[in-house]
């Protein structure tokens, strides 16, 4: 493929297939995130990646954490613990949870710019999984910004802030294209001083 049939052919992927992508695979993959622009050079991008086993512990913490927030409920019923196991088997089904942070910066425009070459990371380790027949889903869920949940996952919240959470795998099933708005509703020239 070429990376302009990469960009509008890429999909994202909410059902995997129950295989891992093999590590070397998944090494080249993020990569090919870190050619992401970055200013001063700076790579503010980290991956944490989940998987076998090692998905309990971010699956927990999610849980957890949706309870704290109130997303679900974990008050002994029947109910209430079949939802919590249901969601943890689905969560435990993805064969790789890749949680992406980065530094903390106090100054708002570095933040900006920091969080702005993470996206550019994410968005080539996207291209380069779709390359590699790998599928991605781009979460940002409740979880990620609550400071109990970093200190779960090991990462202190008054130090990084956690940017995204990648779902990967091999796709089970590939969305149909939704399309795009056509961009000369998005375009604007300015050609004068006015």
């Amino acid at each position: 493929m070429t990376i302009l049939q990469t960009i509008k052919e890429r999909r994202s992927i909410h059902s995997f297939k129950k295989e891992n992508v093999p590590p070397h695979i998944l090494k080249e993959i993020f990569t090919y995130g870190t050619w992401a622009p970055t200013h001063y050079m700076k790579e503010p991008w980290n991956v944490i990646l989940y998987e076998n086993e090692g998905k309990h512990r971010i699956i927990q913490a999610t849980i957890d954490s949706y309870v704290r927030l109130g997303v679900l409920k974990r008050d002994g019923t029947d109910k209430a613990e079949k939802t919590i196991d249901s969601i943890s088997q689905f969560l435990f089904d993805i064969p790789h949870h890749a949680l992406i942070y980065f530094p903390m910066e106090e100054d708002p425009v570095r933040y900006e710019e920091e969080y702005a070459a993470v996206c550019a990371f994410i968005q080539n380790v996207q291209l380069a999984a779709w390359e590699y027949g790998v599928g991605v889903l781009w979460t940002i869920t409740p979880s990620m910004h609550e400071e109990h949940f970093a200190k779960d996952v090991g990462l202190s919240p008054q130090e990084v802030k956690i940017a995204a959470i990648l779902q990967m795998g091999y796709p089970e099933k590939v969305p149909m294209s939704k399309g795009r708005t056509n961009i000369e509703q998005k375009l604007q020239f300015c050609r004068t001083r006015k």
